[in-house]
């Protein structure tokens, strides 16, 4: 198996890819991070994760650091003036089309949590980019948090709503590895423009009010299947996976992972991706369900 870094220049930023391939390419698959982490959460380095499993089956696979975050260039210490914005309109269609013009077939995009909501925020602003996709999945992914138990309280409500953006205004970025609340840190622009989100049912941009709950309505989505774990109580609770797939693709299928359900561990937000079991419970089924698009 063979990775390298590739890097996409736009003006003052270079966006980093992760390439991981083994032998011939195949279908070519984009990976996009959540909050808090970066491309890290598909791969390490020694060959674990689902982007080098979905590599050493043949996949063609290219996992995102977004800008200012991984090992894209910048980091947000020396330039942290942007936010969910340029996630959404600059970074998305950059990888796509970066990812288009190398392999020319459609790609299938995996996102973990925040990433899911940004990538169906630029599907619902650009639905002529669906043609440049074969299948989506997403671990984790929800929009409005619904929960109201203590952990939601103390690590939304008090932490990342109030704290954040006032630790954050000074320096542009808050120092979330620092303070050991993430892998990855993030920019002020970001909170500010991702943390309604977070708590308004309406689905609308906070810098150009584009609805995008209408605009969901119009997209035809491809084939997406919505993943997350029975232990996962407050970045991906199933209840509010529930909410976000109803308001964006209520078609799309939806797994619960749990050890009553079948598979070998009642999985978390984090460790669906990286849980050495994985590669033995729903990668396979994952594998699986992508290779269908092949005899479509």
């Amino acid at each position: 198996m063979h990775q390298e870094s590739l890097y996409i220049n736009d003006g003052d930023h270079q966006l980093h890819l992760r390439h991981i391939v083994k032998k011939e390419p195949g279908i070519p698959v984009l990976m996009l991070h959540g909050t808090m982490e970066n491309g890290k959460i598909f791969y390490t380095e020694s060959g674990r994760g689902l982007g080098c499993y979905l590599a050493e089956h043949g996949f063609d696979v290219y996992v995102a650091d977004f800008r200012g975050k991984g090992f894209s260039k910048p980091s947000l210490e020396i330039d942290a003036e942007h936010g969910q914005w340029e996630m959404i309109n600059q970074d998305i269609p950059l990888f796509i089309d970066f990812i288009k013009a190398r392999s020319k077939q459609p790609m299938h995009i995996i996102c973990h949590s925040w990433g899911g909501v940004l990538l169906k925020a630029f599907l619902a602003r650009n639905p002529d980019n669906v043609k440049d996709i074969a299948r989506l999945v997403f671990f984790g992914s929800k929009r409005v948090i619904h929960q109201t138990h203590f952990e939601k309280k103390l690590k939304i409500d008090w932490f990342w709503q109030w704290l954040a953006p006032k630790l954050a205004k000074r320096k542009r970025y808050i120092d979330l590895v620092k303070l050991k609340a993430g892998s990855d840190n993030e920019s002020y622009l970001f909170l500010l423009q991702s943390i309604p989100w977070l708590k308004e049912r309406l689905w609308k941009d906070t810098l150009d009010d584009f609805n995008y709950n209408e605009a969901s309505k119009a997209v035809k989505w491809p084939a997406s299947w919505h993943l997350t774990g029975i232990n996962d109580s407050l970045l991906g609770h199933p209840e509010d996976v529930g909410h976000f797939i109803a308001e964006s693709n209520p078609q799309a299928k939806f797994s619960v992972l749990s050890v009553n359900a079948g598979n070998l561990v009642d999985y978390d937000h984090i460790n669906i991706l990286t849980h050495k079991l994985a590669v033995k419970d729903h990668f396979p089924a994952i594998l699986t369900w992508l290779n269908k698009f092949n005899s479509e």
